[in-house]
């Protein structure tokens, strides 16, 4: 992980291009994190979005990584600072497990600090799990992936929200990476949304929606960028999968699992046409 990544992320989330992205960002969050419910949700990264302000859960904590640029500009010798005057918050009602502490954020949002690779929760203790563009400044994706699968609960939701590399940003973004001048900030490659869906798909995750947005171009001034306002209509019905940002929504399923109920005896069915064999008007006719 290089100082640039860490550096670029919060400088460019206040740029024109970068509060355009957070605000269809937080938009959707607010929508979509509304009618999720249970009682632990979870942030990885990104501080700067309150992906969780609509969620209703009673336990909602904000998880941060000192390595990574997804938790700039915070630092966890900052964080640390706070541990000293007894500022110790507990998440829920004991899913955490090994040595952590949650601390309140300079944002004043309870935050754990801790390595998003090796999230510090017991498997299967939490309900909820959004990851804006954390797997875009981690060393190994898939590993962060089989961590959020690993505590998350059976029919937990896990929401994703990523840069679309089929799109005119991710074209710029690797022109801009050859050229040594990036436009989006990130620390690997951009995960294009059909290889995440079979990824997320091998976890045992069931797709339940999926959605893109951002359509004006790739421009660095709010005057430009609004007066191409009027793609974000065109887009949206005329080339879809081909937003800058995307957002995927899906649910971990557990094979084999099926939910008990009051067993219901179903009384057999005759065919149709048949007489039973005996009726309360047989009579023996026999001498």
């Amino acid at each position: 992980m290089t100082d640039r990544a860490i550096i670029d992320w919060p400088a460019w989330t206040d740029s024109p291009p970068g509060r355009y992205v957070l605000e269809w960002e937080q938009t959707q969050l607010d929508r979509v994190v509304s009618d999720i419910f249970g009682y632990h949700a979870l942030q990885l990264g990104l501080p700067q979005l309150d992906a969780l302000r609509e969620n209703r859960m009673p336990c909602r904590g904000l998880v941060l990584d000192a390595a990574s640029g997804a938790s700039a500009p915070y630092s966890f010798p900052r964080a640390q600072a706070h541990a000293g005057n007894g500022a110790r918050r507990d998440f829920g009602n004991g899913p955490a497990r090994g040595g952590f502490a949650p601390l309140p954020s300079p944002a004043g949002r309870s935050a754990v600090w801790c390595d998003l690779l090796d999230l510090p929760f017991e498997a299967q203790s939490v309900d909820l799990i959004v990851m804006p563009h954390t797997l875009e400044f981690t060393s190994d994706p898939h590993r962060l992936l089989r961590e959020a699968e690993r505590v998350l609960m059976p029919e937990g939701q896990l929401i994703i929200l990523g840069f679309n590399s089929l799109s005119l940003w991710g074209a710029r973004q690797s022109v801009g990476k050859m050229t040594g001048r990036p436009f989006v900030p990130a620390a690997v490659d951009l995960i294009a949304f059909t290889r995440l869906k079979d990824w997320i798909k091998l976890l045992g995750f069931d797709l339940e929606r999926g959605r893109f947005g951002c359509y004006r171009p790739p421009l660095d001034s709010d005057q430009w960028l609004s007066r191409y306002g009027f793609m974000e209509a065109a887009g949206d019905r005329w080339w879809p999968i081909f937003g800058a940002t995307y957002m995927i929504k899906a649910i971990k399923r557990v094979r084999g699992m099926r939910l008990v109920g009051p067993l219901k005896v179903k009384k057999p069915v005759l065919a149709a046409g048949l007489a039973p064999a005996a009726t309360p008007n047989t009579r023996n006719h026999t001498q």
